[in-house]
């Protein structure tokens, strides 16, 4: 997922207004809700849309349901299992259908110059074996969040190094700050902070070959230098690691009490209304930036079956457009999936607090979700990742664990 994740829960149907007829079609979209109230709630985006879609296309009525992040996957896979699947879905992941061959290919849905808008690096992550079924719909990547006002106070600057950022904890721990560093790997997002630090210490889950080498050398020496340097020294806070969720951290920087952390753009919003002064740079790597950033992205789908391929490859060609797209992305500070907007948006004045995550996209790695074993073995790194970097915990072990779970899930992908 990559934003907030919402508590509402709640579903919207939106009507049409075009006329009806013998060839009338009704298309039900299921979507996820990126508001955290229902003042922003995703529902006003798709009800806007729908509305100017259908006044142009008189055939053609739209149905969205509206779900929390926490209940959107499974609601789907609920429709799914009873033989009724929505014509779209906008969710967390797509590898499970596609690979079960309930997905329209990408191709056959999208007119060749949308398709071709779309940030290659996204598409390419919505592919199973070198086919496109899952489009990107909305994506982040990560920065190194840090407060300027603790900074100061301290005397310090931004890291470029993991022993810059150690040494900022330790001045900042001497001040009195809760969590120099906010290291969250509870089990809501251990997935993304984990990975985040794999990819600075120059590996991640998978090798060049997109094989599973969650065990490398260079991850172990990544959890090593993490349970020595930083949490062994009580430089993580009040938490320990593996209790820590990601809205927690997020919370306690706005509330003041972090010097840095890993965030996504989300984080901008919650801590500007808090009146938290930030700054963001690259996250930094062993010996100098990261050579590489995590980035997510959540996935558009059109299930096969229905008979409405036609119907929901224009509907989509609407949703991709670049007004629809710059128009989603600002609400939620997210970043846009297609070329035209990605260069609108860095030009725009008004978008220059997103520009940091857009400056990080062309080298961001996504996690390997065109793989149908991918959704396992991340609930597993979400059970087990905190005990690597705790006390009497061995990176070592921990990892090797893992690693022999997702071997052994990757061998039907």
């Amino acid at each position: 997922m990559i934003a907030v994740v919402s508590a509402l829960g709640m579903t919207a149907v939106l009507g049409g207004c075009g006329s009806t007829g013998s060839s009338d079609v009704t298309l039900r979209l299921v979507a996820a809700d990126y508001g955290d109230s229902d003042a922003n709630s995703s529902r006003t985006y798709w009800d806007q849309l729908v509305k100017d879609y259908e006044s142009r296309h008189k055939g053609v009525k739209v149905q969205v349901s509206v779900y929390s992040w926490n209940d959107v996957d499974r609601k789907v896979k609920q429709m799914v299992d009873a033989g009724d699947p929505p014509d779209m879905a906008q969710i967390g992941s797509y590898a499970d259908y596609a690979a079960k061959g309930l997905l329209h290919k990408a191709d056959d849905l999208l007119s060749i110059s949308v398709q071709a808008d779309l940030v290659g690096r996204l598409s390419e992550a919505g592919q199973l074996r070198h086919v496109q079924y899952g489009i990107p719909f909305a994506a982040s990547t990560r920065v190194l969040f840090y407060n300027k006002e603790l900074f100061a106070k301290a005397n310090l600057t931004p890291p470029t190094t993991w022993d810059e950022l150690a040494a900022g904890a330790h001045a900042l721990k001497a001040e009195g700050v809760k969590y120099p560093y906010a290291l969250p790997l509870g089990p809501e997002e251990a997935q993304a902070e984990t990975m985040q630090w794999l990819l600075s210490g120059g590996s991640g889950y998978t090798d060049d070959f997109g094989a599973y080498s969650i065990d490398s050398p260079r991850n172990v020496q990544t959890l090593t230098w993490l349970k020595d340097e930083l949490v062994g020294k009580d430089l993580t806070g009040p938490v320990a690691p593996g209790r820590l969720n990601r809205a927690d951290a997020f919370a306690a920087f706005a509330a003041g009490e972090v010097g840095m952390l890993n965030g996504h753009p989300t984080l901008m919003r919650q801590a500007a209304k808090k009146g938290v002064e930030f700054g963001m740079v690259p996250m930094p790597g062993r010996d100098g930036e990261a050579k590489a950033t995590m980035g997510v992205t959540d996935w558009m789908m059109g299930f096969r079956g229905n008979g409405h391929q036609e119907q929901i490859g224009d509907f989509l060609d609407f949703v991709y457009s670049e007004k629809n797209v710059l128009d989603f992305s600002r609400r939620y500070d997210l970043l846009p999936v297609t070329g035209s907007a990605s260069r609108t948006m860095a030009a725009a004045d008004r978008d220059k607090n997103l520009r940091p995550f857009l400056e990080e996209l062309p080298s961001t790695q996504l996690y390997p979700v065109g793989r149908t074993s991918w959704a396992g073995v991340a609930a597993d790194v979400k059970k087990r990742i905190g005990r690597a970097v705790a006390p009497n915990g061995s990176p070592a072990a921990v990892l090797g664990r893992l690693q022999a779970t997702a071997a052994n899930a990757g061998t039907g992908d």
